[in-house]
């Protein structure tokens, strides 16, 4: 499926959310009656949205940034008031300074706030301030579903763990002894991801968890607790990522062997795609993490430009990528403006 026919499809989706919550369109610049004055990117016939995610070195959220100035782009031309994206995503995870770049957005004139949180509990108290201010904010990926932020689209991650460990448990004939890699404890996202793998153990009585590691967000931290773990523990036989971090060095295609080790993660970006290829990951349960970027601009922009209700909880479903869809995943990829895709695989079913 190409990149408008994604477009068109999650677009429907949101549309039909959009009728049941009988929205309207004004046709006139709003914002929601600022507390304390308005924000200087507000009703001047401009629309300038800050985008905050977790971090600036990790792949998935490089593409959300690629969607959202791609709907900006598109939003401007068709309806002739400029949108413009500023990414101020911090450089490594760190919900306090995601904290500080949402009072800088609202002090630099943002009229929204697209984020991922790293720390709901941090960035919780920035986001009603911005609110306050008369700046929407709506979170995608992580959420904080204490704060007075809009709306938010992302997977349900309860589902998402389960998916993962219901995969392995396939990979694995329904036995044998696992790891869970998790990332950020701090992430609500990842937390209830975590919560999912382990609820659904429980209906594989002959597969053991032998720990959740944690670690820092980066490919190469990842994949050194990868085979830090596999060295502690010798009998880890499968491998619950609940994100494609080490995924994104080779590192482990030369470290793990495909014919002792599984893994099934979530996300399906370029680098991961040869895990695919090599059997050592037979499944990857890919995020269309474009449209994060993709479909919150149009929201934000539905909700704060045309004056619609759009839905509170915009849910993004999974896309299973093996060897039998590896070729049409690949493409996909492309077709969201990635430029490392394999050559070979665009030529693949």
């Amino acid at each position: 499926m190409n990149r408008q026919k994604w477009s068109v499809v999650a677009g429907a989706a949101l549309a039909l959310s959009v009728a049941a919550c009988g929205g309207g369109n004004s046709g006139t610049t709003q914002q929601s009656a600022p507390a304390g004055g308005t924000p200087a990117g507000a009703n001047k016939g401009e629309l300038k949205i800050a985008v905050i995610a977790k971090s600036s070195t990790n792949p998935v959220f490089l593409s959300a940034r690629t969607g959202a100035e791609a709907a900006a782009k598109e939003l401007s031309q068709q309806s002739g008031v400029p949108v413009e994206i500023a990414w101020l995503t911090p450089p490594a995870e760190d919900g306090q300074v995601q904290a500080q770049r949402i009072a800088q957005a609202v002090n630099e004139g943002a009229g929204a706030i697209l984020i991922s949180c790293s720390d709901a509990g941090k960035v919780t108290g920035a986001i009603n301030d911005a609110v306050g201010r008369g700046v929407a904010v709506m979170t995608f990926d992580s959420d904080a579903p204490e704060s007075k932020r809009f709306a938010f689209y992302g997977v349900d991650d309860i589902k998402t763990g389960k998916a993962v460990m219901d995969e392995l448990a396939k990979q694995m004939g329904e036995k044998g002894s696992i790891a869970i890699l998790a990332g950020n404890q701090n992430a609500p996202n990842l937390r209830k991801r975590v919560e999912g793998v382990k609820e659904a153990a429980k209906a594989y009585p002959n597969m053991k968890i032998v720990d959740t590691f944690y670690h820092i967000e980066t490919p190469q931290d990842a994949a050194a607790e990868v085979i830090r773990a596999q060295n502690a523990y010798p009998q880890i036989q499968g491998w619950a990522m609940i994100g494609g971090w080490p995924l994104f060095t080779p590192t482990l295609l030369t470290d793990l062997d495909a014919s002792k080790v599984k893994i099934v993660s979530v996300d399906a970006l370029p680098a991961e795609l040869a895990y695919v290829d090599k059997g050592l990951a037979p499944v990857l349960l890919a995020q269309p993490v474009y449209q994060w970027g993709y479909i919150g601009v149009k929201t934000i922009f539905d909700k704060v430009h045309n004056g619609k209700s759009v839905p509170e909880i915009i849910p993004m479903e999974l896309v299973k990528v093996t060897k039998d869809n590896l070729g049409t995943w690949a493409r996909q990829l492309k077709d969201w403006g990635f430029t490392d895709v394999n050559p070979d695989y665009l030529k693949r079913p």
